[in-house]
């Protein structure tokens, strides 16, 4: 009845079972699914761990609530609950997957990766499960089986299998999929997410053909899509950007006693975060934490602001009235109890530069630097990026018009912050810089963090830790200088938001050749 979406009669099912058995587990485990399904995460969450009580070896139970408590910030929860599913021997493939989605969204790849091959080798024939193997075999490195995954995921009529296995897949001249994706495009033109992530596809191809021109079109044309569908609202990012100064003023001199020397890797996205990541944790002293939201969320829960966004101007101006002390701690206990970190460890979420006033403040031995890339190729690799598109805080990314716009309140807050926060724990680093004198750069980050130089850090290519970013595949290849002035090759197409830039001081009027 749940798979085919009979819930009145699923509902009535299960009641009228419990009326005679209030401890049934397996009808709570069915309730429990039918409301999340419809949303009310909080009481499903109740009736899994209700379905756990009545019998604790129920894995199902156990992993269906640590999804729910992930998806209600209770990460540290969430981790919890999903070891006691391990420990209660999953066998179907249902419950395996959900175990792998709960560590992957944990940050914890490693161990997710056996969780999705089992659910495959159970049930082959799930499209999702297929899909979700080839993003943790991507993630870990292992292209050519992820590759097989995705293709295989299309094979049983997922429009997400074959836009993912071309992003990781050089498209050439007379082998390339561009026939297949422009199907598929008309295939789901109602389906606003199919149809961005298969323009998407269609744009790395035609990069991959070195036809800038096309590229262009396919993003403007799949992105305008999804456009109607999402909430892009400017003044929300100007007074987030606005608050971040503030907080620099407001929490100058602050400091706490709390514990821990993090390092921040933030910016913009696409612009050197995860590859300053992978040089700093090949340090046999590093460890990757990934891209958390655990700082954010501690801020929100100390200030007990109303709105129901993680990250607002609101909250960044309460920081200045809370215990910066508890928060500091909150940060650290909750990066420890869900991932297991001790000692060093960097935290590479890219809006942690909004945060980075509060952070200086409640941990006085983090460190944040922020990467730094050329305007332009800053715009161009954020509007060729395809965002989580539940992640409302990258929606500037739809236009040209509107990224060029949020780079240039980006690079006036950074301004502000360099010339506000002490250089001895907040530096600015260029990617380009990084690509043109790797082991300079690399030596200057790691006496930044307080770490002898290790050769190894030059050598992060080699580095086997997962990568759960756009750049999964680019950092597993030595550097190179392919990606820098990128964005002179689409020129032409660029000119709304080379205008935006050079009337901002951003781009020099001797940068551009075409007008």
């Amino acid at each position: 009845m749940l798979a085919r979406k009979a819930y009145r009669e699923a509902h009535a099912v299960c009641v009228t079972i419990l009326e005679d058995e209030p401890g049934n587990a397996d009808a709570l485990f069915l309730l429990g699914l039918l409301t999340a399904e419809h949303g009310n995460l909080a009481r499903a969450e109740e009736l899994f761990r209700a379905a756990t009580l009545y019998r604790p070896g129920h894995a199902g139970a156990h992993a269906q609530r640590a999804r729910c408590l992930l998806a209600l910030s209770r990460r540290a929860d969430a981790v919890a609950a999903v070891h006691r599913a391990m420990e209660s021997a999953p066998a179907d493939a249902f419950t395996l997957d959900t175990i792998g989605v709960v560590l992957s969204r944990a940050g914890l790849h490693d161990a997710a990766l056996p969780f999705y091959e089992q659910a495959v080798a159970k049930a082959p024939e799930n499209a999702a499960y297929q899909y979700n193997c080839g993003a943790a075999l991507q993630f870990a490195g292992k292209m050519d089986a992820a590759r097989a995954a995705y293709l295989a995921c299309a094979a049983l009529g997922d429009s997400r299998g074959l836009p993912a296995a071309v992003q990781i897949t050089s498209q050439l001249g007379d082998d390339n999929s561009i026939a297949a994706l422009e199907a598929l495009f008309v295939q789901h033109a109602d389906d606003p997410d199919a149809s961005l992530r298969t323009g998407h596809a269609l744009a790395k191809t035609y990069e991959d053909l070195k036809q800038p021109e096309a590229a262009l079109h396919w993003l403007a044309k799949a992105k305008a899509i999804k456009r109607t569908r999402i909430k892009h609202e400017p003044d929300v990012d100007k007074a987030l950007f606005e608050a971040a100064v503030r907080a620099a003023d407001t929490l100058r001199g602050r400091g706490t006693e709390a514990k821990g020397a993090p390092v921040f890797i933030c910016g913009m996205p696409r612009t050197g975060t995860t590859l300053a990541d992978r040089i700093l944790t090949s340090h046999s002293q590093m460890r990757p934490a990934g891209e958390l939201t655990d700082f954010a969320l501690a801020l929100k829960r100390l200030s007990k602001t109303p709105s129901n966004l993680v990250l607002d101007a609101e909250t960044l101006d309460a920081a200045a009235c809370i215990d910066l002390d508890q928060l500091g701690r909150d940060y650290m206990d909750s990066v420890r109890t869900s991932l297991g970190l001790e000692g060093r460890f960097t935290d590479k979420m890219p809006l942690n530069i909004l945060l980075a006033p509060v952070i200086l403040a409640a941990l006085p031995g983090a460190r944040v630097i922020c990467l730094r890339r050329h305007p332009a190729d800053t715009v161009l690799s954020n509007y060729r990026q395809m965002f989580a598109t539940s992640f409302s805080y990258y929606n500037y990314a739809y236009t040209l018009e509107d990224t060029a716009r949020y780079f240039v309140q980006f690079d006036s807050v950074v301004r502000r912050l360099e010339n506000t926060l002490p250089a001895n724990r907040f530096t600015v680093v260029h990617y380009e810089q990084i690509v043109t004198d790797l082991e300079a750069e690399a030596r200057r980050l790691l006496d930044f963090c307080d770490l002898p130089f290790e050769a190894q850090c030059l050598a992060f290519h080699e580095n086997t830790a997962p990568v759960a970013t756009a750049s999964s595949a680019q950092v597993r290849e030595p550097l190179h200088t392919g990606a820098i002035a990128r964005w002179k090759r689409y020129e032409a197409g660029l000119a709304p938001a080379l205008d935006i830039l050079e009337a901002a001081g951003c781009l020099t009027q001797g940068e551009r050749a075409v007008r």
